[in-house]
């Protein structure tokens, strides 16, 4: 049987919803569905969720935050938190003693070259005290703790998030080469590939002309209730991407975090959207494989020059989502690469955690002992005539996370927690 065209409304939707009459499913769900043969229509179906966790560079916090009496200082000039320097106004907020100012995810502390913005926005979710220090337009300093409950508005803003198309990453040269496109630097030639992605889950892979994802749809960000404010920077036809905000006071602190590169400090995020089944075509659209996905390769000092392609079922077919550490086989190095290559902190004192851990690999190609076990996968690539096969060696998504924000999102769906329409 072919698929029907059926058309219906998301208030009727909700009402399915209300009456617990609704199937929700995520995206990964319906494409095994499909794989395995069901011929599924909205008969079938009645909301999917999607779901993505990556590095995302485009992240900033709008901060407003009382720093000391009314008339203490006329306004701030300069502002660092935990050393990440923000950026004051556009307010001047004169002579009421608090600040309005951003905070960039991809910011670097003064003090310490491992901390940035996006261990910053970590630290205040979890409730950490961080310290603030101001600089005002007089040259006096104050300086001052905080919490998350001391900030009038901590609002996160996402200026492009859940690319729907990423480029995996690959040094062809024999000089190590510094990037964000990888956790440590890329050693060359061709001896290991980065990727960022969540294939099938993505939102974008699953609305890919935006017909349900537009201007005003809600969705998860880091588990807070958000909205997708319209196409980021850079967003083209072909190369869509979200613009997304959400309240921090109400995220989770295990879908955000800050991400060690190659080049410094970055911030990861988490993003999930539910997809209204209107019609067959919407549907339908939600069936794309792993397999149908392409990824280009391109050499690590650009993205326009591209050497290969392989697809997400090639990335993330039969791998690990978290490494395995034998514990009684760990030489206890003294330096130990691991620690320090790690980007998210996740081993430290010869303790593996994994609620910090961002399942990028790294662990399992750093030891030199083998001592982490990690099925990354590998790519063939055709290098002058000759096939390769390249391991992945770093991973800049974490579909583990991906897959429980959108089994969050749909657990909300079914019990009437998230709407889907304001």
């Amino acid at each position: 049987m072919g698929l029907k065209f059926m058309k219906r409304t998301i208030q009727e939707i909700e009402t399915m919803i209300e009456g617990g009459e609704a199937t929700v499913l995520t995206a990964e769900e319906v494409t095994r569905m499909v794989l395995d043969g069901e011929e599924l229509s909205t008969d079938d179906v009645d909301v999917i969720t999607t779901g993505t966790c990556g590095i995302m560079s485009g992240t900033l916090a709008i901060f407003h935050l009382p720093v000391a009496e009314p008339g203490a200082f006329k306004k701030a000039s300069h502002i660092l938190l935990n050393g990440i320097p923000g950026v004051p106004g556009p307010c001047p907020n004169e002579w009421l003693g608090s600040i309005d100012f951003i905070v960039y995810g991809t910011a670097h502390s003064l003090n310490d070259p491992n901390y940035g913005g996006g261990h910053l926005f970590k630290d205040l979710v979890k409730g950490k005290e961080v310290e603030v220090e101001v600089e005002s337009s007089e040259g006096n300093v104050l300086r001052t703790p905080a919490t998350l409950e001391d900030f009038g508005t901590a609002q996160l803003l996402g200026t492009r998030f859940a690319f729907k198309n990423y480029t995996a990453f690959v040094n062809p040269t024999s000089q190590p080469i510094s990037s964000i496109f990888n956790a440590v630097d890329m050693l060359g030639p061709l001896k290991g590939i980065s990727f960022s992605g969540c294939g099938e889950l993505n939102p974008l892979q699953n609305d890919p002309e935006l017909n349900i994802l537009n201007k005003g749809a809600k969705v998860l960000l880091n588990n807070s209730e958000g909205i997708f404010i319209g196409q980021g920077t850079r967003s083209t036809l072909l190369k869509p991407n979200m613009m997304l905000t959400a309240d921090m006071r109400e995220m989770d602190s295990h879908y955000l975090g800050g991400y060690l590169t190659g080049a410094g400090p970055e911030v990861y995020n988490s993003v999930a959207t539910a997809i209204p089944v209107l019609d067959d075509s919407i549907l339908e659209r939600t069936f794309i494989k792993n397999e149908d996905i392409k990824l280009p390769i391109a050499d690590i000092r650009g993205r326009h020059s591209v050497l290969g392609e392989t697809n997400y079922g090639t990335v993330w077919g039969g791998t690990d989502e978290r490494p395995l550490y034998n514990e009684d086989d760990c030489r206890r190095c003294q330096q130990c690469l691991v620690e320090e290559r790690c980007p998210t902190g996740a081993f430290q004192n010869n303790s593996l955690n994994l609620k910090r851990c961002f399942g990028c690999g790294m662990c399992s190609f750093a030891c030199p002992y083998q001592i982490f076990h990690m099925k990354t996968g590998q790519v063939k690539m055709d290098c002058e005539g000759e096939e390769l096969e390249i391991p992945v060696t770093c991973r800049q998504s974490d579909l583990k996370r991906a897959r429980e924000l959108a089994e969050e999102l749909k657990n909300k769906v079914i019990k009437g927690e998230f709407s889907l329409r304001f």
